[in-house]
């Protein structure tokens, strides 16, 4: 089995870097698709979930099935006219199924703290009838250590199924951020780019380095104090190869093209709604791939999901 274990150490970026998506355990969710709309602040419980299936092409009888579920509290708080900072404090749940049995492990997971500084912000009417919006984003933000990573991967007994289950990443990590945002009436396109530094942790483990680019199409459906918005994007993954005491960690048997480093990308459709009504709001969205490569097409997302209920005030 620990051939798998070595084929799914890129999982972790997909849910311990995402949430990585953002997004999605330990590092926190990246993912950072339609924002509610607020005016001073917001505060929220978003829900994350993932799921994978990894089935080894030389032995069809070694696999596994990961879920991965996080509660997260998230809000946003405008500082001033140009500033914003955002918080993701995330509860996570993994779950592992394969052919040596199955494992849970629940927890607190590291804490995520973004600042945005606003570059650009123009309203202005074109034709003398449309309304053009157009807002640029610039920041970053820090990956703090408070999930628990508690086994030492230099350890022959680990395998890099304890790796995955840990919490958090051991490390604290560093994010950058863009999101633009241009609307004309009522359509609308949302465009965000993340990137995640990963540093060594205390075991020499160091995860790789994650980007996210995502571009949102949006038609808000008014009326009175509600609004309703569908959206429909896009959105591509890379991650980048792990490493243990600065060398890429790599499996070299089980893979039809020789050597394999762990990481992979995907190109995910996004499709969702949100809801809102006077100072709450409520959002879906769900994610499904379109092309992927991860673990030389052994391991493969089937979906990942995302709902919160947000308050502004």
């Amino acid at each position: 089995m620990k051939k798998i274990f070595m084929a799914i150490t890129i999982l972790l970026l997909a849910y311990n870097a995402n949430a990585c998506s953002i997004c999605g355990c330990g590092g926190g969710n990246l993912y950072l698709g339609m924002y509610p709309n607020f005016d001073s602040k917001f505060i929220g419980v978003r829900y994350n979930f993932s799921d994978y299936k990894t089935v080894l092409k030389n032995d069809p009888s070694q696999y596994t099935s990961n879920t991965y579920q996080s509660y997260e509290i998230w809000s946003g708080f405008n500082l001033s006219k140009k500033w914003q900072i955002f918080t993701f404090i995330p509860y996570q749940y993994n779950k592992q199924v394969s052919d040596d049995g199955k494992n849970d492990n629940v927890g607190l997971g590291d804490i995520t703290i973004l600042t945005n500084y606003q570059l650009i912000n123009s309203h202005h009417i074109v034709n003398d009838k449309k309304s053009v919006l157009h807002q640029l984003w610039i920041g970053g933000g820090v990956k703090l250590n408070t999930g628990s990573f508690s086994v030492d991967p230099r350890d022959p007994d680990v395998t890099l199924a304890d790796v995955n289950a840990q919490m958090g990443t051991g490390s604290t990590d560093f994010i950058l951020n863009t999101r633009d945002l241009y609307q004309v009436e009522n359509w609308g396109i949302a465009s965000n780019i993340n990137y995640k530094i990963n540093t060594q942790n205390k075991y020499g483990y160091q995860f790789g380095n994650k980007l996210i680019l995502n571009t949102i199409t949006y038609y808000n459906f008014n009326n009175k104090n509600k609004v309703l918005t569908p959206n429909l994007g896009l959105q591509f993954e890379n991650n980048e190869g792990n490493k243990l005491d600065g060398h890429l960690i790599s499996l070299t048997e089980g893979i039809d093209n020789g050597t394999y480093r762990t990481g992979g990308h995907s190109v995910n459709l996004l499709g969702g709604i949100e809801v809102g009504v006077k100072k709450i709001s409520f959002g879906v969205n769900i994610q499904a791939p379109i092309r992927q490569e991860y673990a030389a097409a052994q391991t493969n997302l089937n979906w990942k999901a995302i709902a919160h209920l947000t308050f502004s005030f």
